[in-house]
């Protein structure tokens, strides 16, 4: 279903957000974890350290959820359904892609903090198989403390 989300391709640019990842703890508890993102080709990309528990929980069960939206009405944003993988070699080159991002470049102290720990990052691959939109705004116009509000909306 890559060609729905290729649909949100400018929500997913636009938005510097984390992503709200939904899996099973080994317990088959559910459980969310919010990650930096990118998209590319039409999948989502996140990193995180290999011993980072979200990593075991994902290779116990590939199948998870996500959600990119915001806290702060109008309310809209994307969620779906995805297959995640592990992949070790991306690692390094997914957190420097999430820096810039999420930072703005890779010279400051958060991200060489991060940096300094690339040798043992891993990217997690959502290749989405359903995604679903939804955009509030239209029935928030009217609220005068929204009048103002800048928005981007999926």
């Amino acid at each position: 279903m890559r060609e729905n989300l290729d649909a949100y391709k400018s929500y997913l640019a636009k938005v510097r957000i984390p992503i709200r990842i939904a899996c099973n703890m080994k317990n088959d508890w559910p459980v969310v974890i919010s990650l930096w993102f990118i998209y590319d080709g039409g999948y989502l990309y996140c990193a995180t350290q290999e011993s980072a528990r979200i990593v075991e929980y994902l290779l116990n069960n590939p199948r998870c959820g996500f959600e990119i939206a915001e806290d702060r009405p109008p309310y809209c944003g994307i969620r779906g359904r995805a297959k995640a993988r592990i992949d070790k070699s991306l690692g390094p080159e997914i957190l420097e892609k999430l820096l810039v991002r999420y930072l703005g470049d890779i010279h400051n102290s958060l991200a060489k903090k991060l940096l300094a720990k690339r040798e043992t990052e891993v990217a997690i691959v959502l290749e989405p198989s359903q995604v679903f939109s939804w955009d509030f705004s239209g029935r928030m116009s009217n609220l005068d403390y929204l009048q103002n509000a800048e928005k981007v909306c999926p």
